[in-house]
């Protein structure tokens, strides 16, 4: 296989799990394509990689942007805005799960919080709602604490536990 064709497959595959990981299927392409891109790229480049708008480019490299995974930069003689993505697999895995805390799991723990404390009502229905609700308060809070400790810890210890983790 040659590289060209090794790097499209690569790029649309990784589209394709973004789009089962709940993220738009052209913002992970982008993702990729400036993953595997040696030099960063500009806006016009990624269109023209990607066969995709200046306005999908822009959206998406915006949207990465704001998810700390790429970042700006000048070339020195250039006009344009070069993009390019942080190469450390684990500093982009810490700040996916930082992102997705952000996005999902605090709104879905303030929910909880909100539902759980709104109840006024004394039935046999709303105590099995009230317990329900503690439970996933409870389990959103655990995932909450786990995901943190990730995001503030190295790798190695996490590897290291994964792996006694798996082996009993």
């Amino acid at each position: 296989m040659k590289l060209a064709e090794a790097k499209t497959q690569f790029i649309q595959e990784w589209g394709t799990f973004g789009s089962k990981w709940g993220v738009n299927r052209t913002m992970a392409q982008a993702h990729a394509l400036l993953l595997v891109s040696a030099e960063p790229m500009s806006a016009e480049n990624v269109m023209e990689e990607l066969n995709i708008s200046r306005g999908n480019a822009n959206m998406n490299l915006r949207a990465l942007i704001d998810w700390g995974l790429i970042r700006k930069t000048h070339i020195s003689g250039e006009r344009r805005e070069f993009f390019y993505a942080e190469k450390d697999i684990w500093k982009v895995t810490r700040q996916v799960i930082k992102e997705r805390k952000r996005r999902e799991l605090e709104p879905l723990r303030n929910m909880l919080t909100e539902v759980g404390e709104g109840i006024q009502e004394e039935s046999p229905q709303a105590e099995e709602f009230k317990k329900m609700v503690n439970e996933l308060r409870k389990f959103s809070s655990s995932a909450d604490v786990m995901l943190e400790k990730m995001v503030k810890s190295e790798q190695q210890w996490i590897f290291e536990s994964l792996m006694k983790f798996m082996v009993k």
